[in-house]
């Protein structure tokens, strides 16, 4: 059960979304909405490969998703057409081609930190996510437990926003 869960936050927090505007936007951190690459929206097959963990038993070895990213308004919505997850996520930096996006998503007692930076390159991306599940305690709301994990993912563009050059 608490794989299936596991399973289920890392899917989510890793379909999270970005945030993007039409006119000029500032998000937090000073990062404008209009800095994120158009090249980014469309829909990837994305691979990703355990490097590291303090808890093996909670994270998967690899897993293979689907995100597509789209912009709604001042948002930049992720999502995962197979299993209905969507979220919003915060833009934490964007250099050139580096694009480094965030979520904190409470479940219960736990708080997962979900922190991706990827390295965009026309249609493809190659990048790290880093997982940081907290369980909290229900008395004082201290944490108990800090489970992490580091994943290499890869992106391959499969429609979308510059698909064909």
């Amino acid at each position: 059960m608490q794989r299936i869960l596991i399973t289920f936050l890392m899917i989510t927090a890793t379909i999270c979304n970005i945030a993007f505007a039409e006119d000029i936007k500032v998000l937090s951190a000073g990062v404008s909405v209009n800095e994120v690459p158009k090249a980014l929206y469309g829909s990837w097959r994305i691979t990703a490969k355990l490097e590291d963990t303090n808890s093996y038993r909670t994270f998967k070895p690899q897993s293979a998703d689907v995100w597509t990213l789209s912009r709604i308004g001042e948002v930049v919505k992720l999502s995962n057409p197979f299993t209905g997850a969507a979220a919003e996520i915060s833009i934490k930096a964007i250099e050139g081609n580096l694009i480094v996006f965030s979520k904190i998503a409470p479940y219960d007692n736990r708080k997962l930190t979900d922190t991706v930076s990827i390295r965009l390159d026309k249609n493809s991306f190659e990048g790290i996510n880093t997982l940081v599940l907290e369980t909290l305690s229900n008395i004082d709301g201290h944490v108990i437990k800090t489970e992490k994990a580091r994943y290499l993912i890869k992106g391959e563009k499969i429609a979308g926003e510059n698909i064909i050059e």
